[in-house]
C-alpha cells in the first residue's frame, strides 16, 4: 500500500506563490516502483486535470496553462515531490491532488485546497 499526503495549500492573492508538497509512505513489504509522480487539480464543477508530472529520471511535463509558472521537483530519498507555484491566478483555484501509479494501481492523496483571490 502507498499513502500520499499533500500539504502547503492555502489562500493567496493573485500574483503570489505557494509550494505544495506530497510525501509518499510505503507500507512494509510493498514494492514501490513508479514511473512518475503527478499533480492534478480539480476546480468546482470541472474535471480533474493533470497539472504536472515528474518522472523517476527527473523529467517534467506541464499543462499549457501552468507552463512557465509552476515547477515540479522531487526528493527521491524522501519519496517526496514538490510543486512550486508562482504568479498564481484566480483560475488556479482548485483542490490539488498528488497521484502515483504503482504496479498498475493508482493512489491519490486527500488533496489540498489552493485559493487565489483577485
Amino acid at each position: 500500500q502507498v499513502q500520499l499526503v499533500e500539504s502547503g495549500g492555502g489562500l493567496v492573492q493573485a500574483g503570489g506563490s505557494l509550494r505544495l508538497s506530497c510525501a509518499a509512505s510505503v507500507a512494509s513489504g510493498t514494492i514501490f516502483s513508479i514511473n512518475a509522480m503527478n499533480w492534478y487539480r480539480q476546480a468546482p464543477g470541472k474535471r480533474r486535470e493533470l497539472v504536472a508530472a515528474i518522472t523517476r529520471s527527473g523529467s517534467t511535463n506541464y499543462a499549457d496553462s501552468v507552463k512557465g509558472r509552476f515547477t515540479a521537483s522531487r526528493d527521491s530519498a524522501k519519496n517526496t515531490v514538490y510543486l512550486q507555484m508562482n504568479s498564481l491566478k484566480p483560475e488556479d483555484t482548485a483542490v490539488y491532488y498528488c497521484n502515483v501509479v504503482n504496479i498498475l494501481v493508482g493512489y491519490w492523496g486527500q488533496g489540498t485546497q489552493v485559493t487565489v483571490s483577485s
